[in-house]
């Protein structure tokens, strides 16, 4: 090895350690404030250790026997919105993939879908559409209007444009039809990009909280991050039991806020390992042989 390459990885390894201490620190000090007193964490002499540790922050968020309604709310949502949010990009992203001569209004359909990236009805319309087509205060309510997800359809079809044409042409040849195609070659090369995408539906369900305040007149269909807005940040006395007036007394903002983080974002990391392996792997290695 050159001393010149040996230099090109000392700084590599650096800029890389670095920017990965960058994003680390900010969750060791937020799991600190977390695990610290309010008097400590408002006083803003927490760093990366907590001072005068307590758990109250967590007994606060954790305590409730809603906030367990809501975590199975929330993951009753990511799992059959992330369902429905892949199927229907797939079914959407395929057919517009094809030139124009295999599809005739393949423009058509692209730009009807990209003109919903551009352009909302509002959120008055979009409550009535959910209201008048009786969602509310269901499940469905926050799956069905964030359904197909436009912008994961421009990276799949993308991503499916960028295929070996031949695997395509060759299965023709054989007898398959578009459908075979479609389960039996396209999404099996696609695994990375489907992961990416089913990863982005996750995060997005998980994180969502506005659609369930609007959505939903009983806090007992609220999804986990509908609930933690309304009693932990907005302090909603409405929702507290006189044990749980007494707890906040012991917490802050900046308390219940870090626990919140850390409560919020917990199930979403243990996850992205298991689909981290996918970004790496060769996409269409070794699938066209000359």
């Amino acid at each position: 090895m050159s001393w010149s390459r040996k230099c090109f990885l000392a700084a590599n390894y650096t800029f890389l350690t670095v920017i990965s201490l960058l994003c680390l620190i900010p969750f060791i000090h937020i799991f600190a404030v977390s695990l610290s007193s309010a008097a400590a964490a408002s006083a803003g002499s927490v760093k990366l250790w907590p001072i005068d540790f307590t758990i109250a922050s967590y007994e606060n968020v954790l305590s409730k026997r809603e906030f367990l309604t809501s975590f199975g709310v929330s993951l009753k949502r990511v799992l059959l919105g992330t369902a429905v949010n892949m199927l229907l990009t797939v079914l959407v992203a395929y057919p517009l993939s094809k030139e124009v001569s295999h599809f005739r209004l393949r423009t058509v359909y692209v730009w009807f879908f990209v003109l919903t990236m551009l352009f909302s009805g509002g959120l008055i319309p979009l409550y009535m559409t959910v209201k008048m087509t009786g969602l509310m205060d269901s499940i469905w309510a926050l799956v069905i209007p964030a359904a197909v997800p436009v912008y994961n359809i421009v990276l799949l079809l993308n991503f499916f444009r960028g295929l070996p044409k031949e695997l395509e042409e060759s299965a023709t040849i054989d007898g398959a039809n578009p459908f075979i195609i479609m389960w039996k070659i396209f999404v099996p090369l696609s695994v990375p990009a489907l992961a990416t995408l089913t990863l982005f539906s996750m995060v997005m369900h998980w994180n969502s909280w506005f659609d369930g305040l609007i959505f939903m007149n009983q806090p007992e269909h609220y999804p986990l991050q509908s609930f933690l807005q309304t009693v932990v940040i907005q302090r909603d006395m409405r929702f507290l039991t006189p044990e749980d007036v007494e707890l906040l007394k012991l917490v802050s903002d900046r308390t219940s806020s870090a626990a919140q983080i850390f409560v919020a974002t917990m199930p979403i990391l243990l996850v992205y390992p298991f689909l981290q392996k996918y970004f790496v792997h060769g996409i269409v290695l070794g699938s066209v042989k000359e």
